[in-house]
């Protein structure tokens, strides 16, 4: 890494501090990875003055800029540069580790109770909330991440061909490299012709048999998930039904919209709903078999990768290929929505809930772990009129 992040041996009190702040943001930090991100702000720019704001501004970068959850990622390089390597360790475990414990805590819950009538109502009136929260992240990246027509024409292919059962990860990295191609190339003035396209044949994969259920693969699976997921935390939805609902069949839709459900109303990282999947395919073994699949590629990512990622940036061919992987990874958000919205919408009730969740998110911003709770009331009370 460059001299300014590689910071001497930390006294204890530096390490101390990260430890606190961290468990606090852990246990407080609500709303999604922008919602982190604007409190570790206010923590670590305002309040503390560990860092100003250009240097927060070029970890934020970084931490986009590499595959795995932001929120995360920023808790981890700030841990580093505040004391060490114990840092980076402790500022994300900390990060992680209350929203883990809470998830587990809820997991258990709906093992033991999932079943029963209210715990159907009350995911009932949830579901839907979280398709409006999704769609409102979508529009919300979208607007930042299209930023000319081929990009959007790019993000439509990867929406249909996600729903022809078209592989995930080869989807972002064929939409990665149109759009380096062929902004690369009208930069250069060239006639770009017909040479840009995603080849179907070649993206096509089969569905896999089914296959027992075992530690080691699930873990296996997550790693997986952690070292190449890139975007938004939302397009997680993406991976997991590829791998955990198609590929492998250990989770049925609404398993699986629950988990989301599970991951948005707690707080600190969304990828915590692996720690929920994790619990219901193998108990507290499988929770934390699962979370450590998930965040261990970003610890890796973040030691590595101080030096590389804003010279990529700057380099007009890997900084369109960087633009192309955010519009495929909006591509697949958009398409896992609509599967899901199918299986979350299903009335003129949770219709309703679902629009006045977006009026209330677009027009009055309000905080998504109110709208959650809104809807789990809303779920709760509709079960007196049937």
């Amino acid at each position: 890494m460059d001299p300014e992040l590689t910071p001497t041996r930390p006294p204890r009190s530096r390490v101390s501090e990260v430890v606190a702040l961290y468990l606090k943001l852990g246990l407080t930090a609500f709303g999604g990875p922008a919602a982190h991100i604007a409190m570790m702000h206010d923590e670590v720019v305002k309040r503390l003055k560990w860092l100003d704001e250009q240097r927060f501004l070029d970890l934020l970068g970084a931490a986009n800029m590499i595959p795995g959850p932001t929120s995360t990622e920023m808790a981890i390089y700030i841990g580093f540069l505040r004391a060490g390597w114990i840092g980076l360790i402790l500022g994300g475990v900390c990060f992680i580790l209350p929203a883990m414990l809470i998830v587990i805590a809820l997991a258990w819950a709906y093992v033991r109770y999932g079943a029963t009538p209210a715990a159907g109502w009350l995911f009932y009136g949830i579901k839907p909330i979280i398709i409006a929260i999704i769609f409102q992240a979508l529009w919300s990246l979208g607007r930042k991440a299209v930023k000319n027509a081929f990009a959007g024409i790019v993000g439509l292919i990867v929406f249909v061909l996600y729903l022809l059962n078209v592989n995930v990860f080869l989807l972002l990295v064929a939409g990665g490299l149109a759009v380096m191609v062929g902004e690369g190339l009208w930069r250069t003035k060239r006639n770009i012709g017909n040479g840009i396209f995603l080849p179907l044949a070649a993206l096509s994969l089969p569905a896999a048999a089914l296959v027992p259920f075992s530690l080691s693969l699930m873990f296996l699976t997550f790693l997986k998930i952690g070292a190449v997921l890139y975007g938004s935390g939302y397009v997680l939805l993406a991976f997991l039904r590829a791998d955990f609902v198609v590929k492998l069949g250990w989770l049925t839709d609404q398993q699986l919209v629950d988990a989301i459900a599970i991951g948005q109303f707690t707080p600190g990282p969304v990828f915590t709903t692996a720690t929920f999947i994790g619990y219901l395919l193998g108990g507290v073994p499988g929770a934390l078999v699962a979370t450590l699949g998930i965040f261990l590629p970003s610890f890796i990512f973040v030691a590595v990768s101080g030096p590389l990622i804003p010279r990529l940036r700057n380099w007009v061919w890997t900084g369109s290929l960087l633009d192309g992987v955010n519009v495929a990874s909006l591509g697949l958000m958009a398409a896992v929505t609509w599967q899901l919205g199918r299986a979350s919408i299903v009335d003129a009730f949770t219709l309703l809930l679902a629009l006045v969740a977006e009026v209330l998110l677009f027009r009055f911003r309000i905080n998504s772990v109110w709208l959650i709770v809104g809807g789990a009331v809303a779920g709760l009370a509709s079960s007196m009129l049937h």
